[in-house]
């Protein structure tokens, strides 16, 4: 028996030698509260939160996978996955399907979104292209940067993606100014992404014409979500509903009636988390939150003890990425934000983005034990 013991340790010890326990344990907590939400938001439904169970399982062997991977054999093949992970970016305009857009690719029985590998890939290649050149980047190398984020962002809205688009731009963003990109350039992008954004919300919808339907029943919907509230408005208000609904300590698991009596649309995707809102109330919000939160401080700190350029940006991105999702899905859900269709991380029903999130944080694990020079 205590053999047994011995060698069982000892394997954990050794699976457990490229893993950040920390990081692997706000995970890990994160998705068994997904997965409780997925249950109740689905009416105690087995087939869902199984087939969440799974993607999970998936992406942690991703994750440990790739926390094993070498990072000079990552870095060689950056360019190699880039370019691969923009193959199916291109084969679902002809054969993929989805509600308003081609985003799904069907294989089999589940459906894969091929616009959230990018998400990882997009920073894995800019931090290649960086890491080749002095920092701050000059005119040159940030022409050339801007042109590779190009590539899948306009992929992402010839998909009509717009939500996922916006995502994958941020990451690109992200290591724009993790790479001490010029002031003057964030200052100008951010006066012009002001004024394009002042525009659309508050321009006459002759203006914007050009907007598919459902977009521009979004932005209306965002200005004034009272102005329709059987129609457009709905979401917004029955999600608010919910998440005021709460209070401090919620209704208890199961006891939530938006998303039991079918008041909220998409409660086990883009609105789960106010089904978590509703059901734990504040201090649930607030124990999650201090999980992302914690996530994305891990990753930062890991990014800033890197020794080399590749590895910081990519460390820091992931965890910049993280905050982004959780800022675009918390502001969408209580009305902040115009509704873009985008999932909260781990919690949110999805195969495709739980797997490429798991595996962004494999890759954050290769780059922090895995350092030039370092030994193991």
């Amino acid at each position: 028996m205590k053999v047994l013991l011995r060698l069982l340790l000892d394997l954990l010890a050794r699976i457990g030698r490229s893993l950040d326990l920390p990081l692997l344990a706000a995970l890990l907590v994160l998705m068994v509260i997904g997965l409780a939400t997925q249950y109740s938001a689905s009416g105690e439904s087995e087939r869902g939160v199984l087939m969440q169970g799974a993607f999970y399982c998936v992406g942690l062997v991703a994750l440990w996978f790739a926390s094993r991977a070498p990072a000079r054999l990552l870095k060689q093949a950056t360019p190699a996955l880039f370019l691969l992970s923009l193959i199916p970016m291109v084969l679902v305009l002809f054969i993929g399907g989805g509600k308003y857009g081609n985003h799904w690719i069907k294989l089999g029985f589940f459906n894969v979104q091929p616009a959230e590998l990018c998400k990882l890939s997009l920073p894995l290649m800019l931090a290649w292209h960086f890491d080749r050149h002095p920092l701050p980047p000059r005119f040159l190398v940030l022409l050339k940067a801007l042109a590779i984020i190009a590539m899948p962002v306009g992929l992402t809205l010839l998909q009509r993606d717009l939500g996922t688009a916006v995502l994958i731009l941020a990451t690109g963003v992200f290591v724009l100014f993790l790479a001490g990109t010029s002031w003057w350039w964030w200052c100008s992008g951010a006066a012009l992404g002001g004024s394009v954004f002042a525009i659309v919300m508050l321009a006459p919808m002759r203006w914007l014409s050009f907007l598919r339907p459902y977009q521009q029943n979004r932005i209306l919907t965002f200005r004034n979500p009272d102005n329709d509230p059987m129609g457009a408005g709905w979401n917004i208000l029955q999600s608010q509903i919910a998440i005021g609904g709460g209070g401090m300590t919620g209704k208890g698991w199961g006891q939530g009636t938006q998303s039991h009596l079918n008041y909220l649309p998409e409660h086990t995707t883009d609105f789960a988390f106010s089904v978590l809102s509703e059901e734990f109330g504040w201090l649930g919000v607030a124990f999650v939150l201090a999980l992302y939160l914690f996530l994305i401080a891990r990753c930062l700190w890991i990014a800033s003890e890197a020794r080399d350029a590749y590895s910081r940006l990519v460390a820091g991105t992931v965890g910049l990425s993280l905050f982004a999702y959780v800022l675009v899905n918390g502001g969408m859900i209580s009305g902040l934000l115009p509704v873009v269709g985008v999932p909260m991380p781990l919690l949110s029903y999805g195969g495709t983005s739980a797997v490429t999130l798991l595996l962004g944080f494999g890759v954050v694990m290769a780059l922090q034990f895995r350092r030039p020079g370092q030994r193991r």
